[in-house]
């Protein structure tokens, strides 16, 4: 038995679907399958009941499935605990963001830290908003830039900026050398967007601009978490594309032709840290951002609905 044994049953017995549980995982469904199997087989006994139609627990798998959550909680805090004093004793500072959205506000503030703390290896990681979360909450990273609404539970909210929507027309299209589009004039062109999952509050966002427009929204969802494949499928003639406007800022794309979007929505970007920071550095990140954002500019955190 070892741990990825136990996660892979536990992704089994909290979705009770084989697929949708190698889809959380991001591995192929015959891997989960044959760890369960070897799960099974090393215990003795039959924790899961599989038929054609349907997944469930058996009274064992029910009882197992309490203690491997157990378990694999432990191993997780036993595993934070150890890179928790690696880090500090190295003078490291995990930071995520997501892949679209990058406010000006956070290289500014980077290159600050950079000078006061000259000691401090910064470690930079991308992911899906809900992820980098989730990575802050149980201290892999020790802050991530989201956009809001989002579900930070019980994390600390810093105001980081705001997101509003640019779109990136191929230089052929008879509107790209204005200064601004509405979604009236994209016509029924697919519009390119990132998956929703990156970002879900930017992406909810264009729908309900679209919605408050009233027109139908031919959202295509990018499978690649990348604002330049984007970008480049814009320039192969895929459709125009939707993205958050400090993009304009990273990316020149030959083809490719930025404009704002009338109406847009905006989303406001936050900071997202422990409630009590593990560290120093931690510290002084936030204590940047607030002199890059002060307090009279705050926003109430915003719990997006379950």
């Amino acid at each position: 038995m070892d741990f990825r044994n136990l996660r892979y049953f536990v992704a089994v017995a909290e979705e009770l679907h084989f697929h949708r549980a190698a889809e959380r995982l991001h591995v192929a469904q015959p891997a989960v399958s044959e760890q369960v199997r070897k799960l099974e087989e090393d215990l003795g006994v039959r924790l899961l009941e599989r038929t054609a139609r349907r997944v469930t627990l058996t009274p064992a798998g029910e009882a197992f499935v309490v203690e491997a959550r157990r378990v694999l909680h432990q191993a997780a805090q036993a595993r934070q605990a150890a890179l928790g004093a690696r880090d500090q004793s190295s003078g490291r500072l995990h930071v995520g963001h997501l892949p679209d959205a990058v406010p000006p506000s956070l290289p500014r503030v980077l290159a600050r830290f950079a000078g006061a703390t000259p000691g401090v290896e910064v470690v930079l990681q991308t992911g899906p908003a809900q992820e980098l979360i989730e990575r802050v909450g149980d201290r892999r990273l020790d802050a991530a830039v989201v956009c809001l609404p989002a579900a930070v539970a019980d994390l600390r909210v810093t105001p980081f900026g705001e997101e509003r929507v640019i779109v990136a027309l191929n230089v052929s299209h008879p509107a790209a050398g204005g200064p601004s589009i509405g979604p009236a004039e994209l016509g029924r062109l697919p519009l390119l967007v990132m998956a929703r999952t990156m970002n879900p509050a930017f992406f909810d966002g264009l729908i309900t601009a679209w919605r408050t427009a009233g027109v139908a929204a031919p959202l295509v969802e990018v499978s690649e978490p990348s604002p330049e494949h984007v970008l480049l499928a814009v320039a192969a003639g895929a459709g125009a594309a939707l993205l958050p406007e400090s993009v304009r800022q990273r990316y020149a794309v030959a083809g490719v032709q930025f404009l704002a979007l009338d109406s847009s929505p905006c989303c406001p970007v936050a900071l997202v840290s422990h409630a009590e920071p593990a560290s120093l550095a931690t510290t002084s990140l936030l204590q940047l951002a607030r002199v890059e954002f002060p307090p009279a500019r705050t926003v109430e955190p915003v719990t997006a609905a379950s």
